[in-house]
């Protein structure tokens, strides 16, 4: 193959493909697990660059201070109550199990105490349909449902910054400013322009690949470009 392909550059973790993490203004993740009900204040809310959602910066009645994703219509000085007993109102964080049914909810833990794992992105909410046991079955962005621990703590609303895909890129400059923060190496080469040398696509006096481009999941990464392990490829026949 000569050079390595770009997963495998990536996946050695060099300066190019590594994510910036001193701009970021820190991890955005709920506070130590709590029996108690507090209130907390929405002192600042921030951008941090790589993330679409503003985070808030939030004290609670204790002295504890966290950052977490921004509800839609969250204020400086708004106060918010965080544990069992909070209120289904957009921006508190309660236990998934006490949230009603239809409620809209982000920023999901997987399981009790992980400070948040689905639906943080900007206008990427869930939705609670029902209940099994002592599990809360969600309805994520995706579409998929997936069935969560009643203990899991969530944010009641949709994240803030929705609507930024609106907004066209315009030029290059942008979206290079855009990615650059994201740590995905930008500009990006198509494989079959390359030369042979560099791609399993490329060579060859015309651009195209050649032979098939599905690959076995077990193949080895100098191998696996293309279609990794589809079931199907082309345009579907009527």
């Amino acid at each position: 193959m000569g050079k390595r392909l770009r997963q495998q550059r990536a996946g050695r973790g060099s300066p190019t493909y590594r994510s910036p993490d001193h701009i970021h203004v820190g991890p955005a993740k709920y506070p130590p697990l709590s029996s108690d009900t507090v209130k907390a204040k929405i002192v600042d809310l921030l951008h941090d660059p790589g993330r679409y959602v503003p985070l808030a910066r939030v004290v609670t009645e204790k002295g504890e201070e966290f950052l977490m994703p921004a509800a839609e219509g969250m204020y400086v000085g708004q106060i918010i109550e965080i544990g069992p007993e909070a209120k289904p109102e957009p921006g508190n964080v309660a236990p998934i199990g006490s949230v009603p049914e239809g409620t809209e909810v982000f920023n999901i833990e997987l399981r009790p105490g992980d400070g948040g794992k689905l639906a943080r992105q900007a206008g990427s909410y869930a939705l609670i349909v029902g209940r099994t046991g002592d599990k809360t079955i969600v309805r994520l962005p995706s579409g998929k449902e997936k069935m969560i621990p009643n203990d899991s703590r969530v944010t009641i609303g949709i994240p803030a910054g929705a609507g930024r895909v609106e907004k066209p890129i315009m030029k290059a400059g942008n979206a290079f400013h855009k990615w650059k923060v994201k740590a995905r190496k930008w500009p990006r080469v198509r494989g079959v322009a390359m030369n042979a040398v560099n791609h399993k696509f490329g060579g060859g006096s015309h651009q195209r690949r050649s032979h098939p481009s599905t690959v076995a999941r077990e193949a080895p990464p100098g191998r696996k470009v293309g279609h990794i392990a589809a079931r199907r490829t082309g345009r579907r026949k009527r």
